[in-house]
């Protein structure tokens, strides 16, 4: 219920209910006081926690700046380079949405702080003091009425007429001033409904604007937030794909000693223990070496030095070498041993090698022609398959059932089938009584099985389908920042594979064209058929680490393959006798990574602190 209006008449009269009703009005000026000191304390609270909060960002915006990610290998995938950047991507958002936070709330201060200040000391402490006055005129002027009352009646009478003016000089001033008072406590009541709201509205508008900009901000990232995610989605299969190979080598490498590299100017290398003779007699020590085929030379590097009372200023130990004759290798009955003679102009005693183990020993003598057969191979390979008229007919039948059963089926490709009826269905299709006398449309063969045994099949076969002899190529093309350039190589290689080998890649390509077409439904995109199809359709003639760290690129060729079967196999290119000449590098990168879209420079609106009028 509100207050009733005080009138001016009332002062004159002032009586206990008009007191009474004063006393409402200033419980109430009281209470409108403490609201606005506790708004003031609080606001700052709020400006200095929003500035607090403003400077904690840009210090993890500027974190985020500086970092710089490291990679393996000589090149990063598209995805790659899109992940690298996102820090930066990430540091810049922020620091524009910082900006724009400081900017709207830098003049917080003048929109809120000052305005209420402004009130609570040019209204309500005006009132205050007039209500002081009121109370000092109150006094006077009943302290002199009652001196007045008691004025004696034998004063004269130019006493009495003193007295009596001086009675209506308070009373005047009492007058005055509680008419005064009475404006002013009204007004301040009726002035708080805009001039402590205003500033208020102004504040909000301010923090909504903020947020609204935030909102558009966030608009902005949502594209390049897709885009990076399908990157960091990508970037996750190809490591998925390269750990499950990569664990496989390691299993198989546990088992030999050391690796041989074929191909490679280094034959061999790894420990051998060398005989020697010292003062107090004969002893083995231990060599890196390293055995160039080509050039038939044993390198070795000593690993470990000879003991001595105290050694001052050694130097480092220096690489022994020299030419290696296989024809004068001969082999002690050491089990462990093997003997070799340097060739002239210079002979030398004999110098006897120590292997570290029986594998070892027969990997060694392979590697320098020796006549020892070797029992077993380093790393096992698994059964091979051909590229024949059977493994035509197979892959043209799987096809077919796949496309009519499942190229919706979500996960198709990527779901495993049982590898028991998987063996089962190739041990039947491919047996050579009766190849090929399969029923794939029986129900005892599911699409998991059908598309497990047709991965299985290319990925068996004795040579990659898209050979050896281009893989090097090919990974070449895909490490190129231009894409023009990777297409045109891909397509100038695709038609350098043996015709039966490109007639199966087309066939195969056309089939995934089918399946990503369907994408929406089975959820399989020509990069997730990259990562299901690169390791299949390429190997590296090696296998090793930086081998597998390719396989990333191997995805992104199939990836081109399905991406552009058109134009691919349409026809050889113009040009097919060597691949396009990749332009010359003019800029740091010719491919910028994804960026947020920049955004037209922002309008703020103009937000000025509210003009009070004073009295």
């Amino acid at each position: 219920m509100g207050h009733p209006p005080l009138e001016f008449s009332d002062c004159y009269t002032d009586s206990p209910d008009f007191r009474e009703r004063l006393k409402c009005y200033e419980a109430e000026l009281e209470r409108t006081s403490k609201f606005l000191k506790d708004l003031i304390k609080d606001g700052n609270n709020v400006i200095t926690a929003i500035r607090g909060y403003s400077l904690a960002v840009q210090k993890f915006s500027q974190t985020l700046q500086v970092f710089q990610f490291d990679f393996i290998g000589d090149t990063l995938t598209d995805d790659e380079i899109n992940i690298a950047e996102s820090f930066r991507e990430f540091a810049g958002l922020l620091q524009e949405v910082e900006e724009d936070r400081m900017m709207l709330v830098q003049n917080a201060c003048d929109l809120l702080i000052k305005p209420l200040e402004k009130f609570r000391k040019d209204q309500i402490g005006v009132t205050k003091e007039r209500r002081k006055r009121f109370e000092k005129e109150s006094e006077k002027y009943y302290s002199q009425l009652d001196k007045h009352l008691n004025l004696s009646s034998k004063k004269k009478e130019s006493q009495l007429q003193e007295a009596d003016d001086q009675l209506d000089k308070e009373r005047q001033a009492f007058y005055e001033s509680s008419v005064e008072y009475v404006y002013q406590i009204q007004q301040v009541q009726d002035r708080k409904k805009f001039d402590v709201v205003e500033p208020v509205l102004a504040f909000l508008q301010n923090i909504l604007t903020l947020n609204n900009l935030t909102v558009e901000m966030t608009q902005d990232f949502l594209p390049y937030k897709q885009a990076l995610q399908l990157s960091l989605q990508n970037t996750r299969n190809h490591f998925e794909s390269t750990r499950e190979e990569m664990e496989e080598l390691m299993k198989r490498m546990k088992q030999p000693n050391v690796m041989v590299r074929h191909g490679q100017q280094l034959t061999i290398e790894g420990h051998l223990y060398i005989q020697e003779k010292w003062a107090l007699g004969v002893t083995w020590v231990k060599y890196y070496c390293k055995y160039m085929k080509d050039c038939k030379l044993l390198v070795m590097l000593p690993t470990e030095q000879k003991p001595a009372t105290k050694q001052v200023d050694q130097c480092p130990p220096r690489p022994l070498s020299g030419p290696v004759s296989p024809s004068l290798c001969v082999w002690t009955s050491v089990p462990l041993a093997l003997c070799l003679d340097q060739c002239p102009p210079r002979p030398v005693p004999t110098v006897t090698l120590q292997a570290t183990s029986e594998a070892s020993r027969k990997q060694w003598i392979e590697a320098m022609d020796g006549k020892e057969p070797i029992y077993h191979s380093p790393i096992h390979k698994q059964a091979e398959m051909e590229l024949n008229d059977t493994g035509f007919k197979f892959v043209r039948k799987c096809i077919n059932v796949i496309e009519v059963k499942g190229q919706t089926q979500e996960g198709v490709y990527r779901t495993v089938g049982s590898n028991i009826q998987v063996q089962k269905l190739l041990n039947a299709f491919f047996d050579p009584k009766c190849p090929g006398d399969v029923d794939l449309n029986s129900s005892e063969w599911d699409i998991k099985t059908i598309t497990s045994a047709m991965k299985f099949y290319l990925r068996s076969l004795s040579e990659p389908l898209m050979t050896y002899n281009l893989h090097s190529k090919l990974i070449t093309s895909a490490k190129s920042e231009n894409l023009d350039y990777r297409l045109g190589a891909v397509h100038s290689l695709v038609y350098k594979l043996p015709d039966q080998n490109r007639e199966m890649l087309e066939l195969l390509i056309k089939h995934l064209v089918s399946i990503c077409s369907h994408s929406s439904e089975n959820l399989m995109t020509a990069s997730n058929m990259g990562v299901i199809f690169g390791p299949t359709l390429m190997r590296a003639p090696e296998e090793t680490v930086a081998a597998m760290l390719d396989i990333k690129f191997q995805n992104i060729i199939v990836e081109i393959l399905i991406e552009d079967y058109g134009k691919i196999f349409s026809g050889p290119p113009e040009e097919s006798s060597a691949p396009p000449v990749p332009p010359p590098r003019v800029a740091l990168r010719k491919r910028q990574p994804i960026t947020i879209s920049k955004r037209p420079p922002r309008l703020y609106p103009a937000l000025q602190p509210p003009i009070f009028e004073s009295k």
